[in-house]
């Protein structure tokens, strides 16, 4: 047993690395680890790292450095501190990891982190060995995950698919997180059901490519993303489902009927496409053109008036030329996004792209970057001013920052930010996990401002 431990975990990356925390922070705390908010607090240290770009990974060994310093001043009061490194940059480095910064204890990949109780306690019994744990297990890892999960927000994820077959040239998580897996529908049901009943009322489901879902239940029925979204519907407490990340050719018509269907389905889909180029498409090995992922977009938009898009864009990819550039920023006027993430292409070894040829100079990716972010800033405010003066449903979650006015915030169904200020002989908890009818009265840089509507 642990008991008595504080537990300090950080998470680089996506959502997907945030749930991962969660499961380690609820697992650990099963053998009596207690959380706590800061390292310097702490006698377990995870961080649950991303690999997708390189300046995630330059930050892990910015942070190791920090906890060097912390680590040796406890040794001087005879006092133990465990430093594991878990996630995308564990698996991908593995004992490089040891080499580099040998202030870390234990390293755990993607599928293995069920392993943490024992490795943790092995570590406390050793006072010199590393252990390092890179198996992908994702079976047992769900298996042993599947405990009745207690509410940490109003807002909850759930993992329901892990790892890539797609294999595009410029990604790692084929190799972090290894080949396609879905869980089982029931597991998936039940885990839900815990969180309804301790309060949760929004589920966002999780996976590398979340669309491409094939689970089966008890009766070895097959189910789609589309025909998961209906159960889960039927569950009373929840009232919101979403889900990413998707990729395109996943988009089934059976979920894009869903959208028309499913109320509680969020009219809101992040759906990537990285390139508006089909030069690009190809050579990232996307699978599909820009005119079926416009297709996509319109099949959606005709299913569902209100729904919003966002996606990932990368520029400066191999071999991208001006006119490549100049198709990302046409297939961006033509969707119309209410947000996205842009970023330079980063080398990332062992992907194919990694060793390409015609490498984009930093300069040019800096400039076309900056060219598609005012594009995007400019949706994205777009975007938000079409919603002013309109009343929306937000689901009320947390403190605002303005405490002197005793702010609320919650986000809309396009996960907007809203604040709004309540009487101050309210209680702010009073409305903590209630969707409610507000209007939209200004539009801030970041987030709206709203009242509730008697």
């Amino acid at each position: 047993m642990l008991d008595g431990k504080k537990l300090y975990v950080k998470s680089y990356g996506c959502q997907m690395n945030v749930y991962d925390s969660e499961r380690m922070e609820e697992n650990l705390q099963s053998f009596g680890c207690t959380k706590v908010d800061k390292h310097e607090d702490s006698d377990i240290i995870i961080l649950n790292t991303c690999h997708i770009r390189h300046n995630p990974t330059a930050n892990v060994y910015s942070e190791l450095g920090r906890i060097k310093i912390y680590k040796d001043s406890q040794l001087k009061k005879s006092k133990r501190v465990i430093v594991i490194v878990a996630g995308c940059v564990a698996q991908a480095e593995g004992e490089q990891i040891l080499k580099q910064a040998p202030v870390v204890d234990i390293v755990v990949g993607t599928e293995s982190y069920h392993n943490l109780p024992d490795l943790v306690q092995k570590a406390l019994r050793s006072s010199n060995e590393k252990f390092i744990n890179l198996e992908f297990e994702t079976i047992q890892k769900f298996d042993m995950l599947n405990k009745p999960r207690k509410k940490q927000s109003y807002s909850s994820f759930v993992s329901i698919q892990e790892g890539c077959d797609k294999f595009c040239t410029f990604c790692v998580v084929p190799y972090t997180r290894g080949a396609e897996f879905s869980r089982k529908t029931n597991d998936i049901i039940n885990e839900i059901k815990s969180l309804a009943d301790s309060g949760v009322v929004e589920i966002t489901l999780l996976g590398q490519n979340v669309n491409a879902y094939h689970g089966k239940d008890v009766n070895n029925n097959d189910f789609t993303l589309a025909k998961l979204c209906e159960e889960i519907a039927k569950i009373d407490a929840i009232k919101r489902i979403r889900y990413t990340t998707s990729h395109p050719i996943n988009m089934t018509g059976d979920l894009i009927k869903a959208h028309a269907s499913i109320e509680k389905l969020m009219p809101y889909l992040h759906l990537p496409i990285q390139s508006g180029s089909n030069n690009i498409l190809k050579s990232m090995n996307r699978k599909h053109d820009r005119d079926f992922y416009l297709r996509i977009i319109e099949s959606l938009r005709k299913s569902r008036q209100d729904m919003a898009f966002s996606s990932d864009f990368i520029v400066g990819f191999p071999g991208e030329t001006d006119r490549d550039f100049e198709d990302t920023l046409d297939l961006v006027k033509q969707v119309g996004y209410s947000q996205c993430y842009s970023f330079k292409y980063s080398q990332r070894p062992g992907t194919p792209a990694d060793t390409m040829k015609d490498q984009i100079l930093e300069e040019i990716k800096d400039t076309r970057l900056s060219i598609l972010q005012k594009l995007l800033q400019e949706q994205f405010d777009s975007f938000n001013n079409s919603t002013l003066n309109k009343t929306l449903d937000v689901l009320f979650e947390s403190k605002g920052k303005r405490k002197e006015y005793n702010q609320i915030i919650g986000k809309t169904p396009y996960l907007q930010a809203v604040a709004v200020d309540i009487s101050s002989n309210t209680n702010p908890e009073d409305y903590y996990g209630k969707i409610l009818k507000t209007t939209i009265t200004e539009i801030k840089k970041n987030s709206l401002l709203g009242k509730i509507q008697d």
